[in-house]
């Protein structure tokens, strides 16, 4: 795979049928490795061990509705008192992030209500606070660290 725009972190792989499988510490379970999956370990880990989110508080494939269509959240992170505060859209590293991708984070955000939404393809970051009270958004320079 390839590198991200993302510190490297060791993780477990095994192959299966031909697959190459990585292990997700959070669901504790290997899973099939792909691009998007890839991009999805390191945004864990990094949130996990640089920017100190407590692993027990990441939730990984949360589902959805949406219109009665059945959706899946990539990463969703709540704060202490159990309130999602970070919603996460993984993209493969090839994917462009464009104003669909926004778009489908922003529908998924209609569940959530989330005060962060982050979108990445594991080279391009974008993170952005939510202000409700004023219907608007901020981009931030950085995912901010966690309290």
């Amino acid at each position: 795979m390839r590198a991200l725009n993302l510190p490297g972190y060791s993780f477990k792989l095994k192959e299966s049928s031909g697959k190459v499988q990585i292990l997700d510490e959070l669901r504790k379970k290997y899973v099939v490795l792909t691009p998007e999956e890839w991009v999805r370990q390191h945004i864990v880990q990094y949130l996990i061990q640089e920017k100190k989110y407590p692993s027990s508080l990441i939730a990984i494939e949360i589902g959805l509705k949406y219109n009665q269509l059945q959706k899946r959240a990539d990463i969703l992170v709540y704060d202490r008192q159990g309130t999602p505060i970070l919603l996460v859209e993984c993209k493969a590293p090839e994917v462009k992030i464009t104003q669909d991708v926004f778009h489908q984070i922003a529908v998924y955000n209609m569940s959530f209500k989330v005060r962060y939404l982050l979108v990445t393809n594991g080279m391009d970051h974008f993170i952005c606070e939510m202000d409700y009270a004023n219907n608007s958004y901020q981009f931030l320079k950085e995912i901010p660290v966690f309290i």
